[in-house]
């Protein structure tokens, strides 16, 4: 298939959703892939299994504070520079670009970056959801060796950087992206179809699709989502309060949601590090990190990004599971409860959420 510009709203959709609050703001995203469609053509939906073992595969991504991305917008020569500079060192051009996480506007993004560089997109993506660190990608859990990461800013600078592992490429790509303004576009992990295999999460541009799709003229706009996703409904209420910073490349903070109707009484918080973390309530976690916790809005079921979260907001929580990677060994020591400072066992959310 190819992405129309007609498929972009319900990929925007779904996106914002899987982004668990980060990401970026799928409306510059979906803003730049429209533009690029108009522009350069329909962009082809691609399997690895479409692609020769050789091929190589470039995940994209901007990289920083949720925040920051919403003025500094990325332009068309960042990606440019990024597949310049991968021909440089491979010898031959990237082959497809792939979302380095489907959640937000990192999942929306790459179907613009793609038009401009006239490549196909892959559908998979690094993470099934959004995570805020470099490392915190399917491929650093699979084993495969971090050690090329590539970034570009909209000032024209061009950083490549050849990291020992997985997390000294946060590190380092951290310290260039403050150094940049706290927003920048990478590409990390650039690897060939053969070695995606079994290493990148597929299917996932097709699961936004549908998961946007879902709330496309239903009555009952949330009960489509959640029985979309599969997911538990936390609380049901109104934004009480939201404490946000922006610090290190980041955007940290917590909201607390008090609940209305059958949930009055009931009071939730959520903790942020670009993405919700951690639900609680009445003293119990009712979900955590690698599992996906949104936000939504109660009567459309739109998502709402961390960084957009407003005293007052009609909300509702949902929580459902990630993929089954993230639940590994390796998985939970990447992108678990603890890999965020939380000091908390992981425990899927299927034996913590209150079930209807």
């Amino acid at each position: 298939m190819k992405i129309q510009a007609s498929d972009v709203a319900a990929l925007a959709r779904g996106c914002a959703v899987l982004g668990t609050g980060g990401g970026g703001d799928v409306r510059t995203g979906a803003l730049a892939a429209r533009r690029a469609i108009q522009e350069y053509g329909e962009v082809p939906l691609v399997r690895l299994a479409d692609l020769p073992g050789d091929a190589l595969v470039v995940p994209l991504s901007g990289i920083g504070a949720p925040t920051v991305s919403h003025e500094m917008i990325h332009g068309e020569d960042e990606p440019r520079r990024i597949a310049e500079e991968i021909e440089r060192i491979f010898g031959r051009p990237p082959a497809a670009v792939m979302s380095s996480e489907i959640g937000g506007a990192n999942g929306v993004a790459p179907v613009a970056w793609a038009a401009q560089l006239g490549l196909p997109l892959l559908d998979a993506d690094g993470m099934g959801r959004a995570f805020p660190e470099v490392q915190m990608v399917s491929m650093y859990v699979a084993g495969l060796p971090a050690d090329l990461v590539i970034m570009s800013d909209v000032a024209g600078n061009v950083v490549t950087i050849r990291p020992v592992d997985g997390l000294w490429s946060e590190r380092l790509a951290r310290a260039v992206c403050v150094a940049a303004g706290s927003h920048a576009l990478m590409a990390d992990y650039v690897l060939t179809a053969a070695g995606a295999r079994g290493a990148v999460i597929e299917g996932t541009v097709t699961r936004a699709l549908a998961v946007g799709r879902a709330t496309e003229g239903a009555a009952d706009p949330l009960g489509a989502l959640k029985a979309e996703l599969g997911a538990y409904e936390l609380i049901t209420g109104k934004l009480a309060d939201v404490e946000r910073r922006t610090t290190g490349g980041f955007v940290r903070g917590t909201a607390t949601v008090e609940g209305t109707g059958a949930d009055r009484g009931r009071v939730l918080t959520l903790e942020l590090q670009n993405e919700n973390l951690v639900a609680m309530a009445g003293g119990r976690i009712l979900a955590m990190v690698p599992d996906l916790i949104t936000v939504v809005d109660t009567e459309t079921a739109a998502a709402i990004q961390t960084e957009s979260l407003r005293y007052g907001q009609r909300v509702t929580v949902l929580a459902w599971p990630c993929d089954p990677l993230w639940r590994t060994p390796k998985g939970l020591e990447t992108a678990g409860p603890r890999a965020f400072g939380h000091d908390l066992d992981y425990v899927p959310v299927e034996e913590l959420a209150p079930h209807e």
